[in-house]
């Protein structure tokens, strides 16, 4: 979301929050010396940092565990984005998962942890992805990728722009999330 565009000020409400704050990463100029694939790919990671960050750093132990209306807790959606990305790049570097990641997808729910472990692995694993995204060279993307245990076709640029549409599809629900939490 861009910044309010009419020049009032909004309220620092939980609901102004996004609209409150000066523009998002892709309309800052930031990047210049990556390449547009990859910095679109850096900047929709960066937003979900920021959106993590700014929606749910202030969480209880309770809130970041609860299932409102049987939604996916905002703890699933944080280990979620950073493990999927995990996954995805792995898949791009040309490699298959390691039975770690394989455990790792089949916890994602489970409420273990706490709300600063949780923060932590998002923080750290997000940076270590963001690292990742930049160590491909543009003459890869073409390359073709297999997903999964099928090796499901695709290249290197499908993965690397799907871990951002998929990144942002999470952060969506994550704050979805937190505003029924807060309701």
């Amino acid at each position: 979301m861009a910044d309010n565009d009419a020049g009032g000020e909004l309220a620092a409400s939980p609901e102004n929050r996004v609209a409150s704050r000066g523009p998002e990463p892709w309309l800052r100029g930031t990047l210049p010396e990556v390449e547009p694939v990859r910095r679109a790919v850096l900047h929709a990671l960066e937003l979900a940092g920021e959106d993590a960050a700014r929606w749910c750093s202030d969480l209880s132990e309770e809130e970041m565990f609860a299932r409102p209306a049987n939604l996916p807790s905002v703890a699933f959606q944080m280990r979620h984005i950073v493990r999927s990305l995990d996954r995805l790049l792995t898949y791009a570097e040309g490699r298959q998962l390691t039975d770690v990641q394989r455990m790792g997808l089949r916890s994602e729910l489970a409420p273990i942890g706490t709300a600063a472990d949780v923060h932590a692995e998002f923080r750290s694993e997000l940076q270590r992805a963001m690292e990742r995204v930049r160590a491909f060279a543009p003459e890869q993307f073409t390359e073709p990728r297999g997903v999964g245990r099928k090796l499901l076709p695709t290249t290197v640029v499908g993965l690397l722009i799907h871990c951002a549409e998929h990144t942002q599809r999470h952060v969506g629900q994550m704050v979805t999330t937190v505003k029924v939490l807060r309701a």
